[in-house]
C-alpha cells in the first residue's frame, strides 16, 4: 500500500486527522488478509518505536493459548500498551488494576478491555476469524481512533458463553438420549472448541446425547500420508465456482465422514445421526425429527441417507415427495453435508466404493452416490450409483454462518491444493459462491407437495413451544 506524504487534512506532520488514522487500519487489515491467505497460525503486530528485548516473549505468548496476548511494555513512565478499564464510550479509565499490574505487583495474564501497538493473534483460534481492523464494525459509534476500533472489534468477535443461572432459580433438570438413533456423531475440529462447546450447549438443551468425533485437520495434513492412504484427485476434477482442484481442506472433511461411516460398519449400526458443528437448528428440531423417522419407519421405506440440512442445487424442477410420507422428498443435486441420518447398508455402500483413489469433496461424492450429479464425467468412476437418498423437506438443521457474514470461517476452502502444501488456495470470503445462501427458487419448483398440511405438528399447538 502507497505511503501518502501527507493528509489533506492535517494541520501539520505530527497531527494525527481521520485520514492517518484510516491509513494505518488499512495498512494493519492488509496485513491480516495476507496472513489468512497464506493460512498462517500467528500473526504478531510490533509498531516501529516498539523494541522486545527478551528472546522468551514469543514463546510465553504462544503458551498462553489466547486468541490475543500482548506482553507488557516498559517505557519511563506509566505509560505501557493496555487499558485495564474503558469508559461507555469507549474512552480511557483509570482503574487500581491498572498499577498494580504495571508496577509488577501482580504477575500473570489479565484479561483487559484494550492491548495495542504490540499484540500476537492466534489465527487458528475461530473468534481471529471475525477479527478487523478495517473498515470498523458496523455497530461502532465510538472516536475513530485505530486502537479503540481495533478494541470494539475484538469485543464483538466473541461468543459469549450463556449467563450463569442463580442460585435461587430453579432449574428442570435435563435427561439427553440418542432420539431413537444407534449413535449421533458430531464431527469437530480439536482447535475449534468454541464450536464444540457452543453445540454441546445447545444439544443438551434439546435433551440430546452426542458422540464426537474428532475430525481430521486438512492442515496437518502432508504430503506423505496422503501417499500412505492412495489419496488421488478424481481425474478433472474442478470447483465448479473457482475452478481450484481439491484443496487439503476438502480432503479432512472427507476423512471425517470417512470415519464415521467405517464405524457404522464396525459397530453395525442400524440407524446414526451424523452432524457437524456449524449448525442451527430449527424449532422443535428433537420433536420434528424423531416424528419424521416413525414415519418413514411406519411406511417401510427403503432409505440409506437422509439429508435434514443441505443446499439444494438443482432449483428448476421440484423433487419428488415420497408417498405416505410427510416432508420427505427424493434428493436431487446438493452441496453441504450440515447433517444426514445413515443406514448400515448406506454407509457400506459409501465405503465399498474406494473413493481415496477417485477422490472428491464429500458433499460432491454423495450425489454422485445417488446418480443425481449434473457432471457425467464424474459418475463415470464410480460404476455402482445407487445409494437411496432422500431429504427433509423443509430442512431440521441450517448453517449458523453464510459467506461474506461476520463470523464466517471455512477449513476446507481456506486451505492448500491436495497435492502441494505450498500452494495456497485462493479462497475469498466475498467470492466463495458454495457456501453462499440458498439460491432462488422458483415458485414451480418448490416442493409443496412435501410440505406440511394444516393439520401437521407446526399448526397443532403444543405446551412446549411456550
Amino acid at each position: 500500500m502507497e505511503e501518502p506524504e501527507s493528509y489533506p487534512d492535517e494541520i501539520g506532520p505530527k497531527h494525527w486527522p481521520g485520514s492517518r488514522f484510516a491509513h494505518v487500519m488499512k495498512l494493519r487489515q492488509a496485513a491480516l488478509r495476507t496472513a489468512r491467505e497464506q493460512w498462517s497460525d500467528y500473526i504478531l503486530f510490533i509498531d516501529v518505536d516498539n523494541f522486545l528485548t527478551n528472546p522468551q516473549t514469543l514463546n510465553l505468548m504462544i503458551a498462553e493459548n489466547k486468541t490475543i496476548v500482548a506482553p507488557m511494555l516498559e517505557s519511563r513512565g506509566l505509560y505501557s500498551n493496555f487499558w485495564c478499564g474503558i469508559t461507555p464510550q469507549g474512552f480511557y479509565k483509570r482503574t487500581p488494576d491498572y498499577l498494580q499490574i504495571r508496577e509488577w505487583k501482580r504477575l500473570g495474564c489479565f484479561p483487559v478491555p484494550m492491548v495495542h501497538s504490540t499484540f500476537l493473534i492466534d489465527l487458528r483460534k475461530e473468534a481471529s476469524g471475525k477479527l478487523m481492523f478495517y473498515p470498523p464494525h458496523q455497530d461502532y459509534t465510538w472516536t475513530f481512533d485505530d486502537i479503540i476500533v481495533f478494541a470494539f472489534s475484538s469485543r464483538q468477535a466473541v461468543d459469549h458463553p450463556p449467563m450463569e443461572r442463580s442460585q435461587f432459580v430453579s432449574v428442570v433438570p435435563k435427561y439427553p438420549d440418542k432420539m431413537g438413533f444407534d449413535e449421533i456423531f458430531m464431527i469437530n475440529l480439536k482447535r475449534r472448541k468454541d464450536r464444540r462447546d457452543r453445540m454441546l450447549r445447545t444439544l443438551y438443551e434439546q435433551e440430546i446425547e452426542v458422540k464426537i468425533v474428532e475430525a481430521v485437520d486438512g492442515k496437518a495434513l502432508n504430503t506423505s500420508q496422503l501417499k500412505a492412504l492412495n489419496i488421488e484427485m478424481l481425474p478433472g476434477y474442478r470447483d465448479p465456482y473457482s475452478s481450484r482442484p481439491l484443496t487439503r481442506g476438502e480432503i479432512g472433511c472427507f476423512l471425517s465422514h470417512y470415519s464415521v461411516w467405517k464405524e457404522v460398519i464396525d459397530r453395525e449400526l442400524e440407524k446414526t445421526l451424523v452432524i457437524e458443528d456449524d449448525v442451527r437448528f430449527e424449532h422443535q428440531f428433537k420433536k420434528k425429527l424423531m416424528k419424521l423417522m416413525d414415519d418413514i419407519d411406519q411406511a417401510q421405506l427403503d432409505w440409506e441417507l437422509i439429508y435434514i440440512g443441505r443446499k439444494r442445487m438443482q432449483v428448476k424442477e421440484p423433487e419428488k415427495a415420497v408417498p405416505n410420507v410427510g416432508n420427505l422428498v427424493e434428493a436431487d443435486y446438493s452441496y453441504w453435508t450440515l447433517g444426514y441420518v445413515i443406514s448400515l447398508e448406506g454407509a457400506q455402500k459409501l465405503v465399498g466404493a474406494d473413493p481415496f483413489g477417485k477422490m472428491l469433496p464429500v458433499d460432491e461424492f454423495l450425489p454422485v452416490m445417488y446418480n443425481k450429479h449434473p457432471v457425467a464425467e464424474y459418475k463415470e468412476f464410480y460404476e455402482s450409483r445407487d445409494l437411496k437418498a432422500f431429504s427433509a423437506e423443509p430442512l431440521l438443521i441450517y448453517p449458523t454462518h453464510y459467506t461474506g457474514q461476520p463470523g464466517y470461517l471455512s477449513d476446507t476452502e481456506t486451505s492448500t491444493i491436495w497435492d502441494n502444501e505450498t500452494v495456497a488456495t485462493d479462497w475469498d470470503r466475498t467470492h466463495s459462491w458454495k457456501s453462499r445462501k440458498q439460491s432462488h427458487i422458483h415458485r414451480n419448483a418448490k416442493n409443496t407437495e412435501a410440505l406440511p398440511s394444516p393439520t401437521s405438528l407446526d399448526a397443532v399447538p403444543s405446551r412446549d413451544e411456550l
